[in-house]
This record gives structure tokens, sequence and C-alpha cells, in this order.
């Protein structure tokens, strides 16, 4: 399972607008969609610009 951070505060448009701070964890309960992971990942959201990374895991 992935596990992100914030890079960058936001509002999750598509989370009830909950508010991410940077250094949060995301999504703040259950999982993450991968696709809404990549869209945050990359600058293919609203604000243009990566709002979240990946961890790397402890395989």
């Amino acid at each position: 399972m992935s596990k992100y951070v914030v890079l960058k505060s936001f509002s999750d448009l598509e989370d009830d607008k909950h508010i991410y701070r940077k250094g949060d964890k995301y999504p703040f309960r259950g999982k993450a969609k991968k696709s809404r992971a990549d869209e945050l990942m990359s600058p293919d959201n609203k604000l243009g610009e990566p709002l979240i990374t990946e961890l790397e895991s402890d395989k």
C-alpha cells in the first residue's frame, strides 16, 4: 500500500474540501485512489503543481 505526504497545503475538492497542510499524510483516512493520487502528484490539477509525494516503502 502506498503512503503519501503533502508537499503544499491545499483544500481537497474531492474530499468535502478537507484542508491538508504541508507534512500531513494523504489521505487523512482510508486509502487513496491511484488516479487521484497520480493527479495530485503531477501538475495536472487545479493548482498546477505537485501537491503530494509518495513515501518510500519499508520493504
